[in-house]
């Protein structure tokens, strides 16, 4: 029988009236404070995608529209156009595209994929759509070609046959190229896929054939025989026409050209080895290479260019893929930074019987896009204005800033031109096609993005686009390490050591602050000015958890030091803790390491240009032989002047004007003595080795274990493997990356194999910790449990630290959130401003736990009585390296309070589990919502939205939710992205009026927007990709041409290859798909009135444009008419009376 506790029965009732009364005093506040969001202003929409497609297949060029396009191997297409003229799309199927064709200057793309389908794209509306879909059953395709101004699409495929498809009703022609009639009879072989297909420039009639045998065949359409078979013993990879059509070239596996004659079958006119040594006994050269691609291309006025890849002889095998311009007698050989996957040289013309007169190079590599120009000696490469430089350093972490300062955008941007790159070409972009949105969506935005290399970099993310301001080199504050003995002293990163772990930005005052994974943060000042720093700002911290354990077996642990005086500060570090000196190397020989920072700050000056200069870089030490845990929280307040930033051990407060250490302490020193929160380390502990750190010892807790998220710690017994390696896979996301390295861009492959197979000494700890599972309430915990409660937020406000008279004003206080859901407060006491803030000390004194949530804390902010949110106090830029005059300009602060606010407070604290709010300084809970049981959040940010306030998280479970505040009534809950890479809960990020987006690859920025408003706008927003351009005339045949039938040589296809010649194909070849281009498509371009107008003015532009030329043409045509009967009368007039024998 189930024992009675009349205990708990009073404990119920206890929780039952205070959840009552709580519920009532909402309701109260509810009535009182009136919300505008409701679930209609919310819907959840991708918008763009940023940054260089990851893992790229392909590329196709429009030279009428002047648009790239570019497939990727999970079956995307990136469109570009010019300099903020973007779009993304994707094929559902996720196959790789092998091969791409625009229909020129209609506004269509043919895709080929490698699940043997092709699709149609329409490009006419802003978000492109498949218009028809054909899916091959029975072969497979290697190589499509689509004539310039034809209908027709040839289609090879891997057994050598050649199809025919309409491209404007995707249905298959009867007319097939069978491969055993291209060949000679004699032929024993398969002569293997069709690698080449293109028709002559000159006679539309004749198709040559390439087949990776090394076999070519020149077929007439019009008699369905073979003309001509070009045989070479080596493989080919590709093919170009001369303009002429005299002449083909051919490129092969053992790294030759061959250029052949079209009339001449029997052997090459030419063969050359670009890259192969050539033998003294005139034998013929060396192999290289195989040349996977070779474009010819003439010139009017000089020597043709003839551009390649690959071909490289074989003992370079260390060096980098290289492009090869041949031009006359030169050889030009450019290396580059990655293997090229494509490239396409940009013509003058798009008709291929025309002197072509290249003037650029598009080389698409596997992780940048880089344009050569072919008019400049030298060749060399235009400007990106894409934001393709994403992953140049892997990204670490990122903010996204909504709403700022009017000035801070041109002002970042007058700083970083000055970082441009040197050497490039001076003429415009190339790839010029599209127009920019139409959008009203017109306030400055910002991203900033940390990287693995310690360099940081601020976009300009204004109106859906994307382009990098500034960039700012943290590892300059370092010594650099110049051999391998000389490494960084540290053992808590593999990599990187100056790798970007999180930062924190005033963008009013433009104080900037970065923590990296050596346990450093670093303060920076903006500045117009260039200065050079001789001694650069060092400030040392020990920070060490230290608990004062009377059941210690082995009296290792030290004693923990006092608390500061409230009100008092020390002057320097040393003072507050007395260190000794400090040696800069590894581990001493007599002892552990100890007082030595994991990098060493330079000694020599420091040139800063005009940008983000250094005010003061703080260092965390080892202690005892334990190196400092990695930074989980960090914030600054320009206003106050203060920087804060904690860990697993504890927060330190740092005032950076003074350029002194404040308070450094641990966690658990931050709760009131009296408190329910607290927890004595009274239960059983394990036992530990002696001269090992009470709370640091990384031996018996592995990082997964200290940064475990709370709600899934080992309350119950795991029930499976499966339920195991779930749990450790939720742990592994909420250790939120604390050691940094190249590897952070790795797939999330390699992550949930390491996952998956955990070491014994884990499986120990976790066994352990089941044994002595309990409450939260309870205060039997292992003190490694305890140094679990790692700082994990910050806030800065003037607020109401303590439980104080309503009439009071709110003072400056510091907010701390931890691992373990304890909302913390310190107060605040700042001097006057002026000389005082600087040589008065500010006072620190902490004030106990506010409340208490499940989860740690993720988000914290202040409402005013009216439901307003408070800003946080910030101080206005101004420039540090201004004279004593221009200094003495007084810095403004903006009012801390307001009526409403004077009157009391709303905090709103939001964890991993639930949101609260709470009402100050009474510090009553008044509205409170459990926000996931099965998952946890991963980021919350409070918004405003629509002219209301709203707590928006992003779930590990892939849900986006939104509630309302302060009644916290939810708004909105889509299942928008399953936590599938630990790149997407690093880098997710909001910002206020509905923006949010991620890295959804290492080299791609997704940006979304759960606002109503913007996804109603968005068809106005995004970019145009096809633009009305007339098409350039034809080439003139001449006189002579045109008399004698030596200019090019047309075909109608229709006749050739229509029904009625053709007939039909069998349906059993491909099956027809009508896409959802169609009407949907249209209806999605439809939508919005502005779009509407756009498109009616382009239809009216286009009807204009045939309507004025043929308005032209008929009044040429009656001013010719007119002067012919001026003329014949007068000549009538002349010769009227005459008589025959007078003419």
């Amino acid at each position: 029988m189930k024992k009675f506790n009349i205990r708990k029965v009073l404990d119920g009732l206890t929780a039952a009236s205070s959840s009552s009364a709580s519920a009532q005093s909402g309701n109260k506040e509810n009535d009182a404070i009136p919300e505008s969001l409701q679930s209609e202003h919310f819907q959840l929409c991708k918008t763009v995608r940023h940054g260089f497609p990851h893992q790229p297949s392909s590329m196709a060029f429009d030279p009428v529209q002047k648009i790239l396009a570019i497939g990727t191997q999970s079956g995307a297409l990136r469109l570009f156009g010019r300099a903020g003229v973007e779009c993304y799309c994707q094929h559902e199927s996720e196959a790789a595209v092998i091969q791409l064709q625009f229909l020129v200057n209609e506004g269509a793309l043919v895709s080929a994929l490698t699940d043997d389908s092709i699709h149609l794209w329409n490009l006419r509306q802003k978000q492109p759509a498949i218009l028809h879909t054909l899916k091959f059953s029975k072969e497979r395709i290697t190589f499509c070609h689509l004539p310039f101004q034809s209908k027709w699409l040839y289609v090879g495929t891997e057994r050598g046959n050649i199809y025919i498809v309409n491209v404007e009703s995707f249905t298959l022609s009867g007319y097939v190229i069978m491969w055993n009639k291209a060949i000679e009879l004699s032929t024993k072989t398969h002569p293997g896929p069709v690698v080449h297909i293109s028709d002559n420039p000159m006679d539309e009639g004749k198709l040559l054939i390439g087949y990776e045998c090394g076999i070519v065949v020149l077929w007439d359409l019009k008699c369905k025989k073979a003309d001509c078979r070009y045989n070479y013993d080596e493989a080919i990879h590709s093919v170009a026409w001369h303009h002429e059509g005299k002449q083909f070239i051919c490129s092969h596996s053992d790294g030759t050209l061959t250029t052949w004659n079209v009339r001449a079958p029997a052997k090459p006119v030419q063969t050359i080895t670009p890259h192969g040594k050539q033998s003294k006994d005139g034998k013929k050269p060396e192999p290289c290479k195989p040349i996977l691609k070779v474009e010819y291309k003439t010139t009017r006025a000089g020597d043709p260019f003839m551009v390649l890849s690959g071909g490289l002889s074989y003992d370079t095998l260390g060096r980098r893929s290289c492009l090869t311009v041949m031009h006359g007698k030169s050889t030009t050989v450019l290396e580059m930074d990655y293997p090229i996957v494509d490239f396409l040289t940009l013509c003058e013309t798009p008709y291929p019987n025309d002197f072509q007169e290249p003037y650029a190079v598009v080389v698409l590599l596997e992780k940048d896009l880089v344009v050569i120009d072919l008019g400049q000696i030298g060749y060399p490469v235009f400007e990106n204005p894409y934001p393709l430089s994403i992953h140049e350093s892997p990204v670490t972490c990122c903010e996204y800033f909504a709403d700022c300062p009017a000035e801070l955008i041109p002002a970042l941007y007058s700083v970083g031109c000055r970082q441009k790159r040197q050497g490039c070409s001076k003429k415009e972009w190339p790839i010029s096609g599209g127009n920019w949105g139409q959008g009203t969506h017109s306030y400055p935005e910002i991203l900033v993005t940390g990287h693995a290399d310690g360099s940081v970099k601020f976009w300009d993310a204004s109106a859906l686009m994307l382009q990098v301001l500034y960039k700012l080199k943290t590892a300059k504050v370092f010594e650099r390490a110049r051999g391998k003995e000389e490494k960084p002293s540290t053992d808590i990163v593999d990599e990187d050591p100056f790798a970007i772990q999180t930062l924190s930005w005033c963008p009013e005052s433009r104080i900037f602050c970065v923590a990296g994974v050596s346990a450093h943060v670093i303060i920076y000042r903006f500045s117009k000015q260039e200065v050079t720093t001789e001694v650069i700002p060092l400030l040392e911290v020990r920070l060490q958890c230290e608990l004062n354990d009377v059941g210690s077996p082995d009296g290792a642990v030290e004693q923990t030091p006092t608390l500061p005086t409230p009100g008092t500060t020390s002057s320097s570090p040393q003072e507050s803790e007395p260190t000794p000196p400090t040696s800069t190397g590894s581990n001493s020989s007599d002892g552990p390491r100890d007082n030595v920072p994991c990098l060493k700050v330079r000694s020599t000056a420091l040139n800063q240009s005009s940008g983000y200069q250094v005010e003061l870089v703080v260092q965390l030490l080892w202690v005892s032989g334990e190196p400092p845990q990695p930074i989980t929280s960090l914030a600054v307040n320009s206003a106050y002047g203060l920087v804060v930033f904690g860990n697993s051990n504890g927060l330190a407060v740092v005032d950076y004007l003074q350029k002194t250490l404040l308070l450094h302490m641990g966690t658990l020193e931050l709760y009131s003595p009296t408190e329910p929160y607290l927890r004595q380390p009274c239960s059983p502990r394990k036992t530990q080795p002696s001269g090992a750190g009470c709370e640091t010892n990384e031996g018996t807790n592995t990082t997964e274990e200290r940064c475990k998220s709370p709600t899934s710690g080992p309350t119950s017994p795991y029930n499976s493997d499966e339920e195991r390696k779930q749990q450790r896979f939720m742990q592994k996301v909420k250790s939120k990356s604390r050691r940094f390295s190249k590897t952070v861009a790795n797939d999330f492959a390699k992550m949930s194999r390491k996952i998956s197979s955990p070491t014994t000494e884990h499986k120990t700890d976790m066994d352990t910790n089941n044994v002595f599972a309990r409450s939260r309430n309870s205060s039997v915990t292992s003190i490694d449990r305890e140094s679990r409660e790692a700082i994990s937020s910050f806030q800065l406000c003037d607020s109401f630290p303590r439980k104080t008279d309503p009439a009071s004003a709110p003072g400056p206080s510091l907010w701390v959130g931890t691992s373990q859901g304890a909302v913390l407060a310190v107060s605040l006491s700042m001097p006057p401003d002026g000389d005082q803030r600087l040589q008065e000390p500010v006072g620190v004194s902490p004030c106990g736990t506010l409340v208490r949530l499940k989860g740690g804390v993720l988000t914290m902010a202040f409402l005013d009585t009216s439901g307003a949110l408070i800003p946080r106090p910030c101080e206005l830029w101004f420039e540090p390296n201004a004279t004593n005059q221009d200094r003495e300009r007084p810095k403004r602060r903006p009012p801390a309070s307001s009526p409403a606010n004077s009157e009391g407070q709303y905090a709103v604290v939001c964890s991993e589990k639930q949101a609260k709010v709470v009402s100050l300084p009474s510090q009553a809970c008044v509205h409170k919502h459990n926000i996931t049981d099965a998952s946890f959040v991963l980021r919350a940010e409070v918004v405003q939205l629509a002219g209301g306030l709203c707590i928006v998280c992003f779930c590990a479970n892939g849900h986006i939710m939104a509630l309302s505040l302060p009644s916290l009534r939810p708004l909105l809950d889509v299942n928008y992205l399953p936590l599938t890479d630990m790149r997407i809960a690093r880098t997710f990020c909001f910002s206020n009026l509905g923006q949010a987006l991620y890295m959804n690859s290492s080299m791609e920025i997704q940006r979304i927007t759960y606002s109503q408003e913007t996804c109603d706008n968005l068809q106005e927003m995004l970019s145009e990709l096809f633009t009305p351009v007339e098409t350039p005339e034809a080439p003139n045949r001449g006189f002579f041409k045109g008399l004698f039938g030596g200019g090019a040589q047309s075909l109608d296809r229709e006749d050739l290859f229509g029904e009625t010649t053709a007939g039909k194909a069998s349906s059993s070849l491909a099956q027809h798909i009508p896409g959802p281009g169609g009407m949907e498509g249209m209806k999605g371009a439809a939508s919005g009135v502005v779009g509407d107008l756009a498109r009616a003015r382009i239809a009216l532009d286009e009807r204009g444009q045939k309507l004025g030329e043929l308005e032209d043409r008929t009044a040429a045509m009656m001013a010719s008419a007119d002067s012919f009967s001026k003329h014949a009368h007068g000549i009538m007039l002349k010769y009227k009376d005459k008589k025959w024998y007078q003419l």
